[in-house]
């Protein structure tokens, strides 16, 4: 099976849990040269992959956590100011961890959940006050997990789904920002990890695809009932996939993109979800295959594919999805070929892409922006 350097300690853990094989395989940089519309801004104080990356309602990205240069699990944390195009310090959080998730609740603050600690699996959650730059402990979840999804809910509660600790989880779980608890929720059908998680306009979510606790990679999707807490199957994606992304459209659709099938090839091609009549279709695919990447909906309601990995190269091409026509174009090429890093639009419009590794396994501190003109 292959493995990349993003991957190698999520994946490494998991094999350690589960004694699944873990191979890291060498990756070679791609030689596509970097476009005028990419342009580079300052670089991170800490170099980090498997990070997080969360727009603050001031208009500030929070970088949390990851894994440096050394290896070692981070609990620092810095903010990306758009207006001077420069990184500051804020405060660390409680417990270094990486592959844990990040979510902005409606009050502002910012849920840390989850992750590896490098020793240990966390079930423990923070919180982050953007006011004093400070985190203080939460509730913490009722299983520990890593490679999980969170997604804010209308009601502002936030889904927790899947992931792995000794086995591939199906549980999830509900945090209430008014009591800062947990309490369990229907837990899916199928367990996986590597899946995506998306809230539909009804209010219902999305989970697509994933690997299973038997090693077999999902085409199958379950929609999750905010109402009654339940799980129920709508149809099978056209192919199995993970390590995907998965964006909500303008439209409601959801575009599904890339990923890894159940022989492990790398894939180009991309579906559509149709919340209406539970069904999925194929769309145009993008001209590189990648898994690992990012996808990010911009304002004209096109996404941006960024970055990632094919068959052991490292991506920096970025492409660009039209629904209107669902067709990709090119968007030029990033600076530095990366994968584990994150994408955030600015609310400029712009794209700012922090941190990842580069071909030869170094992790990053650099960031670069993408501008539409």
């Amino acid at each position: 099976m292959r493995r990349n350097i993003q991957s190698i300690l999520i994946l490494g853990t998991l094999a350690f849990l589960l004694g699944m094989p873990a191979v890291l395989t060498h990756a070679r940089m791609n030689t596509v040269g970097a476009s005028k519309i990419w342009s580079a801004t300052r670089s991170m104080s800490t170099a980090r992959y498997s990070h997080t990356a969360t727009l603050l309602h001031k208009g500030q990205v929070l970088v949390t956590g990851g894994v440096d240069s050394a290896g070692n699990v981070l609990a620092s944390a810095e903010l990306y100011a758009p207006e001077s195009g420069t990184w500051s310090a804020t405060g660390s959080m409680n417990v270094p961890r990486f592959s844990h998730t990040a979510t902005l609740l409606h009050n502002g603050q910012v849920l840390v959940a989850g992750g590896f600690g490098g020793k240990h699996l966390l079930a423990t959650a923070e919180l982050y006050n953007p006011a004093s730059g400070t985190w203080s402990f939460t509730g913490s979840l009722g299983t520990s997990r890593f490679s999980h999804t969170t997604t804010l809910l209308p009601n502002g509660q936030v889904l927790v789904v899947g992931g792995a600790n000794s086995s591939v989880l199906a549980s999830a779980e509900l945090y209430d920002p008014r009591r800062g608890t947990w309490s369990a929720t229907g837990s899916m059908n199928i367990a996986r990890y590597g899946h995506t998680a998306t809230l539909l306009s009804n209010g219902q979510v999305l989970v697509a695809g994933g690997y299973d606790n038997s090693g077999h990679v999902l085409a199958s999707a379950e929609l999750y009932n905010l109402a009654n807490g339940t799980w129920s199957f709508t149809g099978s994606m056209n192919t199995t996939r993970y390590n995907h992304t998965a964006t909500l459209l303008p439209s409601g659709q959801v575009l599904v993109v890339g990923g890894d099938d159940s022989t492990f090839n790398v894939l180009a091609s991309a579906e559509l979800y149709n919340p209406t009549s539970g069904a999925w279709s194929t769309t145009g695919s993008m001209s590189t295959a990648r898994y690992n990447h990012t996808a990010t909906l911009l304002p004209n309601g096109q996404v941006i594919v960024v970055g990632g990995d094919n068959s052991n190269t490292f991506l920096a091409i970025a492409e660009l999805y039209n629904p209107k026509i669902g067709t990709w174009s090119s968007t030029g090429s990033l600076i530095t070929a990366r994968m584990g890093h994150t994408t955030t639009l600015l609310p400029n419009g712009h794209v700012l892409v922090s941190g990842g590794t580069d071909s030869t396994g170094n992790v990053l501190a650099s960031a670069e922006l993408w501008r539409s003109n």
